[in-house]
This record gives structure tokens, C-alpha cells and sequence, in this order.
């Protein structure tokens, strides 16, 4: 079964076509192709943690290290985290992904 992305975890609307585009702009999550396939998703679906104005809470998010806190407390960061087991790419080396 294909793993979901954190746009189809959290239905927030921020895919490309979602209906809160028009309000709230396309995810950079979604459009992140340097990070394709990390973690088993689409472009930054599945490192949405380490990407700047992804969308939580309700409420845009700025540069990682002022959201990673949070990133870390959350339900589908944990999720990926379980499901990639020993495979789960670290923050570091996505980081370096998107140099």
C-alpha cells in the first residue's frame, strides 16, 4: 500500500487544485521535488518537517529551526517516523537535500 503525504494525512487543501489554494497558497511540501521519494513520498510529502511554509495548526509555518519543535510532537511526523522504521531518513540528511 502506498504510503500517504502529509497533504492526504492532514487534508489541509494546500495540494495543487486543493480548495484552500486560493487562500492560502500551494504547500511548498507538495512542489519540493529535490525531496522526491524520501521517506517513500512525493516530492516533500513525507519530509514536510524540514520544509519552510508548510501549513500547521492552521497557520503558515516559517524556517525549520523555528518550527522543528513542533514538527517533532506531531501525529504524522510519527507516523512516518514508525512506518520508515530503520529506512526513516533523519533531518540532517534532508537538510542537505535541499542545498
Amino acid at each position: 500500500m502506498a504510503r500517504q503525504n502529509c497533504w492526504e494525512f492532514k487534508k489541509c487543501g494546500r495540494q495543487p487544485g486543493g480548495v484552500n489554494v486560493s487562500k492560502l497558497g500551494v504547500c511548498p511540501a507538495c512542489i519540493e521535488e529535490k525531496l522526491d521519494k524520501q521517506n517513500e513520498g512525493r516530492n516533500g510529502g513525507r519530509s514536510c518537517w524540514v520544509i519552510c511554509g508548510t501549513l500547521c495548526g492552521g497557520e503558515v509555518q516559517g524556517t525549520f529551526a523555528a518550527k522543528i519543535k513542533n514538527c517533532f510532537k506531531c501525529d504524522f511526523y510519527q507516523i512516518v517516523q514508525d512506518e520508515e522504521k530503520a529506512d526513516f531518513v533523519p533531518a540532517s540528511e534532508l537538510l542537505k537535500k535541499l542545498k
